[in-house]
């Protein structure tokens, strides 16, 4: 028997005569020849003796995290764990910030799987658990990035499609229907036709200015279906649907053609997740808005909105969205109907009711801020605190091979730990790179500075300074 310590490498003559029994008692190719002789026979490093070197299964090749910890000059490791932070940090904010058409205004319909196959614990504590609880997340996020958007929860269990929450603009319903799932437990199969059906039934009325994507996150194997799912697709591609799948097990057949054919052929909307962490970024990343991708997709159009202001009344009233007495509220700017959240739309007459602020946050998506470039050695002396914190940057080194290092490391991350708006060149630390580019969405040098020769302070345009009384 070969040495158990050795790396095992597979091989087509192993395979052919593994069942081949002699009375002898040894096993035998297709030519008759004892698998442990010539054939089989192997070299100390595991290759066919004046054969090529053999392809190591996958297997084998393990990947260990405690391999990447390099201890610091200090002898700690505190160095190694920035290090790490930052490359994660990073290499979150590495998109693509190239300005395209995508529709601002959404109308989603987010469809959990509750079968038996999330009671799973594969993921902590079960899939059923952690998917409600990024749901949640999700929800905060999608109306935190999509603030004038519609969202709707539905789920499937026993073969079924159930109702969670109606399409509406309030996060707040959303979060407490699916708090109330947390009670039940995962049961039946998932059927996707009926989900899919009933997600088309709730964006039969949505309007054409908007988009009506469907989001899955699926866990089974297997759906459950009464009727012939590919004409469901059909129907869907009609409607100008775009469904996105989050895989909890593995890749599946129909919803692969599932996303491929509602989404014009982009499959890289269907993701399955390999551990929680990825679960929640897969989610997550359905929170920007879809490309338009052709105009049959999503014609332009004009839309009416109103901007209402804010009453507060000494006697409470009833709101005509839910019917509660509130002492608070808006007006609608056109019929001065009271609705008491923002953004919806007027119970009266139709119109889609909402703040300035809700318009200013939709149009980051429209144009992203650019990515900032790492700074060099060379380049570092500019700077000795980050523009925006002002927390201190590490110093230049004094070896010139160390200055003539590249800018970027091998994780990714600045070799100088400072970062550089293309525009402005200010530099700034990876922290401020983080919150300017997921929560501002804009450069505060390129906000607060202003470019010679392009003020315009209403005294002339001469760039000149006005006089104030």
């Amino acid at each position: 028997m070969a040495d158990s310590d050795e790396d095992y490498i597979a091989t087509d003559d192993e395979d052919i005569g593994a069942h081949n029994v002699s009375k002898g008692g040894r096993h035998r190719g297709a030519g008759g020849a004892a698998a442990g002789g010539g054939g089989g026979a192997r070299s100390k490093n595991g290759n066919k003796p004046g054969g090529g070197a053999q392809k190591r299964e996958r297997w084998e090749d393990i990947k260990r995290s405690w391999d990447n910890v390099v201890e610091g000059e200090d002898g700690s490791l505190s160095s190694t764990v920035a290090g790490l932070l930052e490359a994660g940090k990073r290499k979150r904010l590495l998109k693509d910030t190239t300005p395209l058409q995508r529709g601002i205004i959404r109308h989603l319909i987010l469809v959990l799987d509750l079968s038996s196959a999330m009671m799973e614990k594969d993921f902590r504590p079960t899939r059923y658990l952690l998917s409600l609880r990024y749901a949640c997340d999700f929800v905060r996020e999608y109306f935190e990035q999509n603030p004038i958007s519609q969202l709707g929860v539905l789920g499937m269990r026993d073969g079924l499609a159930v109702r969670v929450s109606d399409l509406s603009g309030n996060p707040v319903d959303h979060i407490e229907a699916i708090g109330k799932l947390r009670l039940d437990e995962g049961k039946g199969a998932p059927s996707l036709q009926n989900a899919l059906e009933m997600s088309r039934a709730a964006l039969f009325h949505a309007p054409s200015h908007g988009t009506r994507e469907v989001v899955i996150v699926f866990g089974a194997l297997l759906s459950s279906d009464p009727g012939d799912i590919h004409q469901t697709i059909n129907q869907l591609v009609e409607d100008k649907i775009r469904v996105s799948v989050v895989g909890l097990s593995a890749q599946v057949a129909v919803c692969r053609e599932l996303c491929k054919r509602t989404n014009a052929g982009d499959e890289s909307v269907y993701g399955v997740a390999l551990d929680d962490k990825h679960f929640r970024e897969l989610l997550l990343d359905t929170t920007i808005p879809p490309v338009t991708r052709s105009a049959k997709m999503n014609a332009s159009s004009l839309l009416m909105m109103g901007f209402p202001s804010r009453v507060v009344e000494k006697t409470a009233s009833l709101c005509a969205c839910h019917s509660e007495l509130t002492k608070g509220g808006y007006l609608c700017s056109r019929c001065s109907t009271k609705v008491c959240a923002l953004p919806v739309e007027c119970p009266a007459c139709g119109l889609t009711l909402i703040l300035s602020t809700h318009l200013a946050r939709s149009y980051h998506h429209l144009f992203p801020l650019k990515n900032w470039v790492e700074v060099p050695w060379k380049a570092a002396s500019k700077s000795t605190h980050c523009y925006s914190c002002q927390i201190p940057f590490p110093h230049p080194p004094t070896k010139p091979e160390e200055l003539s290092a590249p800018a970027k490391t091998v994780t990714g991350t600045s070799v100088s730990s400072r970062y550089a708006c293309t525009v402005c060149h200010n530099h700034f630390c990876i922290d401020c790179d983080v919150f300017c580019h997921e929560t501002l969405y804009n450069c505060p040098a390129c906000q607060s500075s202003v470019p010679k020769g392009k003020v315009s302070n209403g005294a002339g345009g001469r760039g000149d300074p006005m006089e104030v009384d």
